[in-house]
């Protein structure tokens, strides 16, 4: 509660856009669990709740470091994030209700247009983030611990080149190698259990924005601990990309890690 109500404190609009995508990404869960309506082999609603969910934690954290900057102008950053990565979610939802899919589709010159709108949004979104990873790299934060301040820059850093990776997936329109658009619902995430997945680095890079911080506020408290832990964390990224397009799925990855063990 404490953490909601800092939050609210330090950005109230991207406080409540991150309620609106949690309720949305709820909905789309239940709709997911209550109707058939299929895209590649797996329910339809199960890409607007991993867009909406992963707005959430993309929104409250940017509005969490962005209070730290001097001088930003935090409202045309709160307007772009809300119209451009709020676009993306309701049209997403929109094809999901439609069973019709919303990337990669180029089926006829309107869907072709709609999916050039989510790519140049997404790469806006990313852009102005990696403009706010500058500021912390060339600011000086004198009231924040520097092992924190560089998990924050190093989460930006390893967020914006995984967001980037994204284009990977689209010059392709697939996100598997080796196969089309496998969709093996490896847990709620969808992963390919057969063949590679992009997808998987492009989850674990985007996300250390939230998981370097956290890692460094609450647990290595060290400034070496942290660039340490940031550096394996980006290897790890690359490793499944690289994973990935081999032709590999993850899961090969761990059988390959538990089988060298036990040798």
């Amino acid at each position: 509660m404490d953490f909601l109500q800092q939050l609210k404190f330090r950005n109230e609009p991207l406080f409540y856009f991150g309620w609106i995508c949690l309720v949305s990404a709820f909905i789309f869960l239940v709709l997911a669990r209550t109707t058939n309506t299929q895209v590649y082999g797996v329910n339809a609603w199960y890409k607007p709740f991993k867009f909406a969910a992963s707005t959430v934690t993309f929104a409250w954290a940017m509005a969490w470091y962005c209070h730290y900057l001097p001088n930003f102008n935090i409202k045309m950053f709160n307007a772009s994030v809300i119209v451009l990565l709020g676009f993306e979610i309701v049209y997403i939802a929109l094809q999901a209700s439609r069973g019709q899919l919303s990337h990669y589709n180029m089926s006829t010159p309107f869907y072709s247009v709609m999916y050039s709108l989510m790519a140049l949004a997404a790469s806006l979104v990313t852009i102005y983030t990696a403009y706010v990873g500058v500021l912390f790299f060339k600011g000086t934060f004198p009231d924040l611990s520097t092992h924190y301040l560089w998990a924050i820059r190093l989460g930006i850093l390893i967020f914006v080149i995984f967001s980037f990776q994204g284009f990977a997936m689209g010059s392709r329109l697939n996100h598997s190698v080796g196969a089309l658009n496998d969709n093996s619902n490896w847990f709620i995430l969808g992963w390919s259990k057969t063949v590679g997945d992009l997808r998987v680095a492009h989850f674990i890079g985007m996300h250390a924005l939230q998981v370097l911080p956290l890692l460094s506020f609450y647990v290595l408290r060290n400034t070496k601990l942290t660039l340490l832990v940031s550096l394996l964390y980006g290897i790890l990224a690359l490793l499944t990309l690289i994973q990935a397009f081999k032709g590999k799925p993850l899961k090969s990855m761990s059988l390959n890690s538990e089988t060298k063990t036990t040798l």
